[in-house]
């Protein structure tokens, strides 16, 4: 029965006959990726952009140097080191005049006080203590309305637990706020890497990576005296300042930090276990109440591995998106875009991919006068999926083209309105076999990132198409609060030339289902083509009026035959293509890590391949890998006993077949 179930669903689609003859749009089309011109010598390794009043860019560098660009939006801009013997600056902002960095271990306030284009005073504001530990870098500064500043503070990690996050000093894994006369106090904790700070309309945001306790990426808004998740800087919640009164002795007594160790004594790194009773982070809220939900998911391998700064499309910039967000990720070396809204008081929103293909790990970004995003761009240590180690570049909006993409993903009692930049073609958009639904989360546990888990699809009910054709209200069975909502439009055409969506998934953070009317099923359409197609196909097959059949469908009816007769009938294998496993590379995350021709954070795939392994040891490498294979990676491959045998196998063999 199986067998035959998946024969006619092959054969319904060798009966579709619709034919789209516009070519796939890119990227590139409407987002262009220019370089900025740089002169020879200055490496720049871009911890810290900001736009000055007079349009000139200002650079901070992880090499302690700072430049002036002037004319930073031209063929020939201009260079000038404005200051340098900093250390590692991760982050810039302007004030009054001034320019204001985080060094790794002090807010520093740099002044051209002769106006010979050149810092001559370097300003102390305010110093914090440092371990040692290579990874405490600092971040920021950002303004706040009331003109202090925010730094937010790394975790350094553990010696022998190497994996797991600690603030061996205060205010690692916080976010403090600093008067500009050097007053200190701390703001709000809970924070891993937090690369990713800034104020958007008054209010302060920050992303972190995956990593321990954090299962993706994500953006937090966050208020004085918030908890965003990461155990380590609770160490300090005993001070007298401080606005964060969760300890580390509460946190321990709900949930287990795997603090684990052999007969030997020595540390059990922690793993991520199949099948056991795990927690959510939604679930802690009840123990935890200044835990501070992330308002939006960047699903990790998807959207990002290594998430990094968010700022505001102003008015008038990017065409249709103007006021959403934009997100850096310096691991894959891409922007996503976010769409966020407010149901019952909570923030949420929905996230997408928008422009990839940047030539190193996006780190910063800012809004040139002309409407361009400079990007900043770093890659030393951390690796990413870009070709170089540092760069600068301007992404700019083709102003005579509106891509199509989903504008907007709005949350409903019953399911999602999609807003599109270009109305839909009708007939596609009222067609149930469009859409496709799942939702799936992440855990909350010490393990270095999580697998999507409680991973369920969502029945598509119905769907109504707005008489402009510029928004489309799907019916969703089982909505799920807390849950990431993967929303798939793979089969929408824009009404013009029936152009594909340029990005057809969205991932919208359902953190409040809203109250409101639902529609009625008898003013939305149920029409599905995929099951007319498998009706029919059935009917023929019934009739016997199938003459011809792809590979597929003959090798299915070559095995119904077999199982019917108690013949064996042999049938080639064939490895199979990319776009058979794409799926299966993008929802284990094996992409987020991995490509098929490039070195990344891991070898490529081609490079696996080379190794000769056969299918089912490339499937025990997936289960326990052996880092000691690959020296010259940084970041060691974690466990990944999620990984089905039959979808590991179907991996391996697509892999081994690049080496053919």
């Amino acid at each position: 029965m199986k067998h035959t179930f998946k024969m006619l669903a092959m054969l319904a689609l060798s009966f579709s006959t619709t034919v789209f003859a516009q070519d796939a749009p890119k990227e590139e089309d409407f987002y262009r990726v220019n370089k900025v011109r740089m002169p020879e010598g200055p490496i720049l390794e871009v911890g810290g952009l900001v736009t000055m009043p007079n349009g000139d860019l200002a650079i901070s560098t992880r090499r302690g140097e700072v430049y002036i660009v002037e004319n930073p939006t031209s063929t020939r801009p201009y260079f000038r080191r404005f200051a340098y013997g900093l250390h590692e600056i991760l982050g810039l902002a302007y004030k009054n005049g001034a320019l204001y960095c985080a060094q790794r271990g002090e807010l520093t306030k740099l002044v051209d006080t002769d106006m010979d284009g050149k810092a001559d005073v370097y300003e102390t504001v305010y110093a914090w203590p440092l371990s040692g530990h290579y990874h405490e870098y600092s971040f920021g500064p950002k303004i706040a309305p009331d003109g202090s500043f925010f730094v937010t503070g790394n975790v350094a990690f553990g010696d022998e637990m190497w994996y797991r996050g600690e603030s061996r000093v205060p205010m690692r894994g916080w976010t403090m706020n600093i008067t500009e006369d050097g007053v200190m106090k701390p703001f709000a904790t809970g924070m891993r890497s937090p690369a990713g700070l800034n104020v958007i309309d008054g209010q302060l945001y920050y992303t972190d990576n995956q990593g321990d306790w954090f299962g993706s990426g994500a953006i937090w808004k966050v208020n004085k005296g918030d908890f965003l998740g990461h155990p380590a800087g609770l160490r300090w919640t005993g001070r007298s300042d401080s606005p964060v009164k969760l300890t580390e002795e509460q946190f321990r007594s709900k949930i287990d930090e795997r603090r684990e160790v052999n007969a030997q004594g020595r540390a059990i790194k922690p793993e991520n276990r199949v099948d056991e009773k795990f927690k959510m982070l939604f679930e802690m809220k009840k123990d935890f109440p200044e835990l501070r939900l992330p308002s939006v998911w960047l699903p990790y391998g998807i959207l990002g591995i290594s998430t990094s700064e968010p700022v505001k499309i102003p008015a008038g910039n990017f065409g249709p998106f103007e006021g959403q967000l934009l997100v850096g990720d310096q691991g894959m070396s891409i922007i996503s875009r976010v769409f966020m809204e407010t149901v019952n008081g909570v923030e949420q929103g929905a996230s997408f991919m928008f422009r990839s293909g940047f030539r190193s790990g996006v780190l910063r970004l800012a809004w040139g006068t002309d409407g361009s995003l400079f990007v900043g761009e770093t890659n030393r240590g951390w690796g990413s999926a870009g070709d170089a180690n540092e760069g600068l570049e301007r992404l700019v909006y083709n102003k005579d083209k509106t891509p199509f993409e989903m504008k907007a993903v709005r949350a409903m009692s019953d399911g999602f309105e999609i807003e599109f930049t270009k109305p839909v073609d009708v007939k596609s958009a009222q067609d149930l076999a469009s859409y496709s639904v799942e939702s799936y989360l992440y855990k909350y546990h010490p393990v270095y990132g999580s697998p999507p888990v409680n991973k369920e699809t969502l029945k598509v009910k119905g769907v109504k198409v707005s008489a402009d054709g510029l928004k489309a209200r799907i019916i969703v069975d089982n909505l799920r609060q807390y849950y990431i909502h993967t929303i798939m439009l793979e089969g929408v055409k824009a009404s013009e030339n029936s152009g594909a969506l340029l990005h057809p998934i969205a991932y919208y953070t359902l953190n409040s289902i809203p109250t409101g009317e639902k529609l009625s099923m008898s003013e939305v359409s149920t029409k599905n083509s995929a099951t007319e197609k498998v009706v029919a196909a059935t009917a023929a097959v019934k009739k016997g009026q199938v003459k011809k059949a792809d590979a597929a469908v003959k090798s299915g009816v070559a095995k119904e035959k077999a199982a019917a007769t108690g013949k064996t009938v042999a049938v080639p294998a064939a490895a199979p293509t990319y776009a058979q496993v794409k799926g299966l590379l993008t929802s284990y995350t094996c992409v987020a890590c991995h490509n098929p021709t490039k070195k990344q954070i891991g070898p490529a795939f081609i490079d696996v391949a080379k190794r000769k392994y056969s299918n089912e040891k490339i499937v025990s490498l997936i289960h326990n890998p052996q880092p000691e294979n690959w020296p010259g990676y940084a970041t060691e491959m974690p466990p990944m006993p999620q990984v089905t045998k039959a979808d590991g196998l179907k991996i391996a063999a697509w892999i081994n077949s690049l080496n053919k």
